[in-house]
């Protein structure tokens, strides 16, 4: 009668290994598929943040960090995709969330300042910049240093970031085009000047500093055009910007002729040029 109780008791037992084993092969295919998820999402992160549209790129990341909100990566991701779609309001609310999550990086505080600056809130950015120990040194921080200092006109303190910034970099070209138009707006036209050339000799392609760099000759009166590098049409809105400069220092009469040389240069109808010179002519 044992024997009769023990057999069904080693077939039942036989079972439950049969059941434990089929279950672990199961448990092991799904944390398989779980790893293979985990690096075909990565691959996705990576793609959507360098190579999609912005947009896209920011609903891609909502919803993903929507589900999974503990993840910084994730949080990370929509900040840098808001940033690039130029948001800059929303940018700075999904950074300081990346910023007050566990795993945050001094990187993260700069992007952070960043888009505060991109905003316009330099208070702000300054309250996040003074966040970072000063032995983080990157060149992205001393910039944004040098913009807030500028923006509050601490003008010796944006000079020290302004020229710790160029050091940290191989292509200062627009932080000088910053620093010039600093000196610019402080009145110092020399100084700015050399900035401007010394942008364009880093980059020729650089058109805001070309602009900038008539300005400052401008602003000195003088009207040469500068010996850079430039296109037909980027000569034509050269003179036409210092024909505005004329204008404002009361140089009517070379105003006129900027305007009449901006409007023969350009290879187009100049309509801006065309306008100004008309309203000269006119008064």
């Amino acid at each position: 009668m044992r024997q009769q109780f023990l057999i069904p008791t080693v077939v039942v037992c036989g079972l439950i290994l049969s059941a434990c084993a089929k279950e672990s092969e199961e448990e092991k295919v799904e944390r398989t598929f779980q790893e293979v998820n985990v690096i075909d999402e990565t691959n996705l992160n990576d793609v959507m943040l360098n190579a999609a549209d912005p947009n896209e790129a920011v609903t891609y990341f909502r919803g993903a960090a929507g589900k999974n909100p503990d993840r910084i990566d994730l949080q990370r991701g929509l900040a840098i995709s808001l940033t690039r779609a130029k948001r800059s309001t929303e940018a700075s609310a999904a950074w300081k969330r990346v910023t007050a999550m566990s795993g945050a990086t001094n990187a993260d505080r700069v992007d952070y300042a960043d888009s505060l600056v991109r905003s316009g809130d330099w208070k702000a950015a300054k309250a996040a910049l003074d966040q970072i120990p000063p032995t983080y040194e990157t060149f992205k921080r001393y910039r944004l240093e040098a913009l807030v200092a500028d923006a509050s006109k601490d003008w010796k303190r944006a000079d020290q970031f302004y020229e710790t910034a160029i050091g940290l970099t191989t292509r200062p070209a627009g932080v000088m085009n910053n620093w010039g138009y600093s000196k610019l707006t402080r009145g110092q036209y020399s100084e700015a000047e050399r900035l401007f050339t010394e942008a364009i000799r880093q980059d020729s392609s650089l058109f805001t500093a070309k602009n900038n760099l008539v300005l400052a000759r401008s602003a000195q009166g003088n009207y040469s055009m500068p010996v850079i590098p430039m296109s037909q049409t980027e000569r034509a809105e050269l003179l036409n910007t210092m024909g505005i400069s004329a204008v404002k220092r009361g140089d009517i009469n070379t105003a006129k002729n900027l305007f009449r040389e901006a409007i023969a240069t350009h290879p187009q109808h100049f309509d801006e040029a065309v306008r100004s010179l008309r309203a000269l002519e006119e008064a």
